[in-house]
């Protein structure tokens, strides 16, 4: 990348970050590790994003292998799961999800535009004794990208697309900080008028499960719209899945159905394909 290219991609990060979204979660960020508190609905799914996570790390570096010449390191590496992975977690908050990929065996870089999010995920961290593996820093992920290209094999980005000004911008980065390979794990709202009454009316006001004025409609995001997102970057589809939850059971689960909350697992080639 050239001076002048690095200068353009600092200066468009700089731009895609809505301050208001960042004052928002800062403002709760002595609630993070509060599983009864404004996250707990994060703590609650956590486990069910973890799985899926880790599921598709497995599923994406065996079809990367599927030659019929793959060794045994590569089989290992596979099977491993996020184990020996380098990760990195985008717009990480107090590190729920990355303490818990580092919890797995993977070296975890969190990273993320609020400063009291991180002083809580780092605090988390150091009580947990896992600084070793896990660290945290204040960057956005266009700057990152142009600085640390290539060098992850495993990239997340969980409920943050639908909090920035040009969530494509977002996906391109997480593309180029992948090695060749790389599995990427998106998650987002859908936008139509049962994620409004879902996501919005019944858990922002009915259910109180999330803070009034947590997510905005319009800035949801329809999975036609995401895969053309992933696809003009350069990623290959890879798994989509629904995530649920019943008021009256408080159970949450997973399920084809992607009205409202979804996941979607994507993975960098091993040869660049884009056009």
């Amino acid at each position: 990348m050239t001076e002048v290219e690095a200068t353009h991609t600092q200066r468009n990060a700089s731009t895609n970050v809505d301050p208001s979204e960042v004052d928002k979660f800062n403002k709760l960020a002595n609630e993070w590790w509060d599983s009864t508190g404004a996250f707990a609905t994060l703590h609650h799914i956590n486990p069910l994003r973890l799985n899926w996570i880790e599921e598709n790390v497995k599923s994406g570096y065996q079809n990367s292998n599927q030659d019929g010449n793959q060794s045994h390191d590569a089989k290992k590496t596979a099977e491993m799961g996020l184990s020996g992975k380098k990760v990195l977690d985008v717009g990480c908050g107090g590190g729920i999800l990355a303490e818990s990929m580092a919890r797995r065996g993977a070296d975890v870089t969190g990273i993320d535009l609020g400063t009291e999010n991180l002083k809580a995920a780092s605090l988390h961290a150091e009580q947990s004794h896992l600084e070793d593996c896990l660290r945290y820093q204040h960057v956005p992920v266009e700057s990152l990208a142009a600085t640390h290209a290539g060098q992850f094999d495993v990239v997340t980005c969980m409920e943050m697309l639908e909090h920035v000004p040009d969530p494509s911008a977002i996906v391109q980065a997480c593309y180029d900080l992948l090695a060749p390979g790389g599995v990427c794990v998106l998650s987002t709202l859908n936008r139509n008028p049962k994620s409004y009454l879902f996501a919005i009316i019944g858990a922002e006001y009915v259910l109180r499960l999330l803070d009034r004025g947590t997510h905005d409609y319009a800035k949801f995001i329809t999975p036609a719209e995401l895969d053309k997102m992933v696809l003009n970057s350069g990623f290959r589809r890879q798994d989509i899945i629904g995530l649920h939850y019943n008021p009256l059971t408080k159970r949450y689960w997973l399920a084809q159905n992607v009205d409202v909350n979804y996941m979607l697992a994507v993975q960098k080639p091993l040869i660049e394909d884009k056009f």
